[in-house]
């Protein structure tokens, strides 16, 4: 069984050397480098139990202004692509629910990620596949402010989709496959 703190280092590799590495969030380095990321692993497979997490999540983003973003990481449950997608909206309906909607914002990741009108083998999923489910939690108003100092940040999908399939699908798999190895503190 993996321990929570090896699960939070893969995650770490993950975002270092993917969403860093390829440039996939233009945002994201700053944020990381200021050590403003929090990362909770839930091992809970209860639904109500994960989205109790999710909320303590946007409690502690509520609590602790200098946590800009938040990683909830689920290490043992929505290993099906579907069931993940079911606690996706469930997370944004609560956040909506809740008061949250246009105060913080959800993106998600996922080892099965796949864009609706993509296949599995497509590299460009590889721009969302992260090592974990996971639901990644954003204050809308950092966003807002990063997106002011971006010139076309419409396009940074499409930079991104282009970018993995250049790259290609062994690239990009190897990539995010090797912050699983289980020797990252060695």
């Amino acid at each position: 069984m993996l321990t929570s703190g090896l699960i939070i280092e893969q995650t770490k590799k993950w975002i270092n050397d993917v969403v860093l590495g390829c440039n996939f969030c233009p945002f994201a380095a700053n944020v990381v480098k200021q050590q403003k990321v929090h990362y909770q692993v839930e091992t809970s497979p209860v639904l109500n139990a994960c989205l109790a997490s999710f909320m303590q999540e946007v409690a502690r983003l509520d609590d602790d202004t200098n946590i800009e973003t938040s990683f909830l990481i689920f290490s043992g449950s929505f290993q099906q692509f579907d069931e993940y997608l079911n606690l996706v909206s469930l997370a944004e309906k609560l956040l909506k629910k809740e008061g949250y909607e246009g105060i913080y914002q959800v993106a998600s990741f996922h080892p099965l990620y796949r864009f609706a009108d993509s296949t599995d083998d497509d590299a460009a999923n590889y721009t969302n596949r992260s090592p974990y489910p996971m639901l990644h939690l954003l204050r809308e108003e950092s966003i807002d402010k990063a997106l002011k100092h971006y010139n076309n940040p419409e396009n940074i999908p499409e930079c991104n989709i282009d970018f993995a399939r250049g790259k290609g699908l062994f690239y990009m798999k190897m990539l995010r496959d090797t912050c699983l190895t289980s020797d990252i503190n060695k």
